[in-house]
């Protein structure tokens, strides 16, 4: 799976994959189901990197001291939506508005998608942000901040 970046606008952000073959009806729900998971962490606040403590711990968690106070002085990070994942052809796209979160998550569906790849569903590309020449993109309906 090939990622490319091109200009992403945190709060107006298209996110385009590129197959090898067309999907099939199951194959487009596992995916639906990846990014609605994904927009649900997003939405609680799970992107958070100002608290990853477990991370920062290392491999060896056994007995891990917790801060609970830096938990929970840790600024909200949330996702703000995601639209629903259009299929055309060899493509699909969704559009996502990443509120406050942190580009944390974008590594979390980067590996996701890529474990989908593998094993699932082979996916040619992953293009985060811009447009796509194959498939004119209009202003989202829900785009809080526009230009």
């Amino acid at each position: 799976m090939n990622i490319v970046f091109r200009e992403v606008d945190p709060f107006n952000c298209w996110i385009w994959i590129k197959f090898f073959e067309i999907p099939t009806e199951a194959e487009k729900n596992y995916l639906d189901g990846v990014f609605d998971s994904w927009y649900v962490l997003g939405r609680l606040g799970g992107f958070n990197s100002e608290n990853l403590q477990t991370h920062e711990e290392g491999s060896d968690l056994s007995w891990m001291s917790y801060d609970n106070e830096q938990k929970e002085s840790a600024l909200p990070a949330l996702m703000h939506n995601l639209g629903v994942m259009e299929y055309q052809n060899l493509w699909s796209r969704s559009w996502v508005d990443f509120g406050t979160s942190d580009s944390l998550s974008i590594d979390i569906l980067i590996n996701a998608l890529n474990e989908i790849s593998n094993n699932y569903v082979k996916i040619d590309e992953l293009i985060i942000g811009g447009e796509n020449s194959d498939w004119s993109i209009e202003e989202h309906e829900d785009l809080v901040f526009k230009n």
